[in-house]
């Protein structure tokens, strides 16, 4: 474990060099914020209606919290990065390397996550503080659980990716999957939670991705209840469990391949 965490500060320090970037970066995710906050105050016309039980104020944090997951992720990048490896054959020079490749992927990108997700933290906490001068009804309790799910959700998140990116095994292209993906938790847990869709449908989402990845941590943000902290810190560490070995078992065949393949 300590290689990885290793690998894991390499990346971090080596970020904070690089903040500017991260700040231009930015500039689409306060856009995408405006642009969301001006389509739910012409929703809600009325401040005090709820639609499908969320009041404006909470809809709003909704969105950010969201935003914040997805922004600080950068999966496209991180797909690339996994099938560029995978077609361009570096991936065999770390076939004799003493750490496995899944676990350096995911460490060494979450290096680059936790340098954005602070700053996309302070940003949208400003941003949500300018707009609504106010914050959902939270605790210190409810605010640490929610980072602890916002954390597992990155994890989550960028394990499905680095599964999508090893599919380059098996295909030329992986990037239609990851466009897939990302329309799914976009549509299903980052513009709309999930009490927006019919009934019928709910059920379904619940045990999608998009639930563990961006709905939960953002539920527990602005409607906190100690009932679905549980609900979605387990379906999380199932989802943690379930990826990392579907990634592994994709991995070992690929390497499998190469092996047969002569490397």
């Amino acid at each position: 474990m300590k290689k990885y965490l290793y690998i894991f500060k390499s990346e971090l320090l080596s970020n904070l060099q690089y903040i500017g970037n991260i700040l231009i970066g930015s500039i689409s995710y306060i856009i995408h914020i405006f642009i969301f906050m001006q389509l739910w105050l012409y929703l809600y016309q009325d401040e005090n209606n709820l639609i499908n039980g969320y009041s404006l104020n909470q809809m709003i944090w909704y969105i950010i919290v969201t935003e914040i997951i997805w922004s600080a992720v950068s999966s496209r990048k991180l797909c690339r990065k996994i099938s560029t490896d995978v077609k361009d054959g570096n991936i065999a020079y770390n076939l004799n390397k003493p750490y496995n490749y899944v676990g350096y992927a995911l460490f060494n990108h979450l290096g680059q996550v936790f340098v954005r997700l602070i700053f996309y933290i302070i940003i949208g906490t400003s941003l949500g503080l300018i707009f609504l001068k106010d914050l959902p009804s939270i605790s210190l309790v409810s605010v640490i659980i929610s980072l602890i799910s916002i954390v597992l959700a990155i994890v989550i998140n960028s394990m499905i990716v680095i599964i999508i990116g090893l599919f380059s095994f098996k295909i030329e292209d992986s990037s239609p999957f990851h466009w897939v993906y990302s329309k799914i938790i976009l549509v299903l847990g980052t513009l709309f939670p999930i009490e927006f869709f019919p009934k019928i449908m709910q059920p379904f989402i619940k045990y999608s991705p998009a639930y563990v990845a961006s709905y939960g941590p953002a539920k527990l943000f602005v409607d906190f209840s100690f009932t679905k902290t549980v609900e979605v810190l387990v379906m999380q560490v199932i989802y943690l469990v379930i990826t990392w070995l579907i990634a592994m078992l994709v991995y070992r065949k690929g390497v499998k391949k190469l092996n047969v393949n002569g490397g």
